[in-house]
């Protein structure tokens, strides 16, 4: 088979993979190193950093063969797919004569499970390894890493790539044991118990060093400097999305993750009779990005997001899930009309995050013009403030919501998106 062919087929195996960002790395160029491949530059963009910038990534798989026989995964050893596989130096060579032609700015390499979880990671720690000192390549890496591989192998994994990923598959032990019976948990937590401690102790190792002085040297690599990232399976189990939100929390709170990601199931040839027919509406998948904003910056826990059975769940009854006609904050305000309305002039910071339309960016614009006088309604738009949606939720000079907050339902059918016909074409 030739090169391109196994392009067109791993490439394809590797859609199903989201975690692939580039967010957190350092920013590297290796201009006065006579290498190659920057961590900076602009390219054929399809990643997103946390400063605005556009990343492009090689996604690919190293092969899509695999011993596992997940029910989920399009790649399973009993699945009837087409099967290819790249060695270590087809891969650099791909990476790198992609990157010359401005094509990408680094690369995102995934595999299924060849003889065994050390076997796998070999090879894609030599790719990592070929680019980084073989060809001096300065550009983004990252890797997934295999939850039974050994210990010194992860340890190689970090020294080379940016980022490191394991994905958890399944947010409950049930489903998991359902659907992929060969990998656990336990084995998954613990590769990322290992993969935090050795972060924590680079960026311990590193404080020291700054803070006594010592004779300047070269810089030794740094550990997985963009940090470790997860993903999750939604909708192939009968996981509600409270039990995924208290998975994707213990995740920040146990591992410091810098990422959950969340991919709605999708349908797969061959499929078990275990898994669902439909795949979850993708809106649902949405809702849960949404929701894991707000537990990372907004404040929010799990049980005022979702909460369970007697404490008010979707607006359809159905506990423990998100509601799908208007976002989590939105369902939230509705659900506690009696913390409302805030003063827009008074209110804390931690109150004003809570108001549906106002983003931690708006906030903090808020905060900052408060000292200059009084806000007003046009002052907030000036602001780019969502005036429509804040309205009912907040005091200002000239405005209050009077008795709009007293009916929640009516309020909920006026903010609440107008449901439109789907297209037949």
């Amino acid at each position: 088979m030739n090169l391109t062919d196994k392009l067109a087929i791993l490439a394809d195996a590797a859609k199903y993979d989201a975690s692939c960002a580039s967010s957190g790395a350092n920013r590297r160029d290796s201009a006065k190193t006579g290498g190659i491949g920057s961590t900076e530059g602009m390219g054929i963009c399809h990643s997103y950093t946390p400063d605005g910038r556009c990343v492009s990534l090689l996604k690919i798989l190293l092969t899509n063969f695999c011993v596992f026989d997940c029910a989920y995964c399009v790649n399973r050893v009993s699945s009837n797919v087409r099967r290819a596989r790249f060695t270590p130096e087809e891969v650099v060579t791909l990476t790198l004569d992609f990157y010359k032609r401005n094509y990408i700015e680094g690369l995102f390499l995934s595999s299924g499970i060849i003889r065994n979880g050390d076997y796998t990671m070999e090879q894609l720690v030599e790719v990592a390894r070929s680019l980084r000192e073989d060809h001096r390549f300065a550009g983004y890496i990252h890797l997934k890493t295999i939850p039974d591989a050994a210990p010194e192998l992860l340890a190689a994994a970090g020294r080379y790539a940016d980022r490191l990923s394991i994905n958890i598959e399944l947010p409950t032990e049930a489903g998991m044991s359902a659907l992929a019976p060969e990998k656990t948990h336990a084995g998954i937590h613990g590769a990322m118990g290992e993969l935090k401690w050795r972060i924590d102790e680079d960026k311990d190792a590193r404080r020291v060093k700054r803070q006594a002085v010592t004779v300047r040297r070269a810089k030794a690599p740094r550990f997985a400097p963009a940090g470790q990232s997860t993903q999750m399976i939604v909708g192939a189990d009968g996981a509600d999305d409270r039990s995924i939100l208290d998975t994707s929390n213990r995740m920040y709170g146990t591992y410091r993750m810098r990422r959950v990601y969340f991919s709605a199931f999708s349908p797969i040839p061959d499929a078990s009779k275990t898994l669902p027919l439909q795949s979850p509406p993708l809106l649902r998948e949405h809702r849960l990005y949404q929701a894991d904003w707000l537990l990372r910056f907004y404040g929010f826990d799990v049980d005022e997001i979702a909460p369970g059975a007697g404490e008010g769940g979707a607006a359809d009854g159905r506990a423990g899930m998100l509601d799908l006609d208007v976002d989590p904050k939105l369902a939230w305000a509705l659900r506690n009309p009696a913390r409302f309305p805030v003063d827009i002039n008074r209110a804390p910071r931690e109150l004003l995050l809570r108001v549906p339309g106002l983003g931690a960016r708006n906030v903090e614009r808020i905060i900052a013009a408060r000292p200059h006088g009084a806000l007003r309604l046009d002052d907030l738009a000036r602001l780019r403030v969502p005036l429509k949606k804040i309205l009912p939720f907040v005091i200002a000079p000239g405005h209050h919501p009077r008795q709009r907050l007293d009916d929640p339902a009516r309020l909920r059918a006026e903010l609440a998106p107008q449901p439109r016909q789907a297209s037949l074409f």
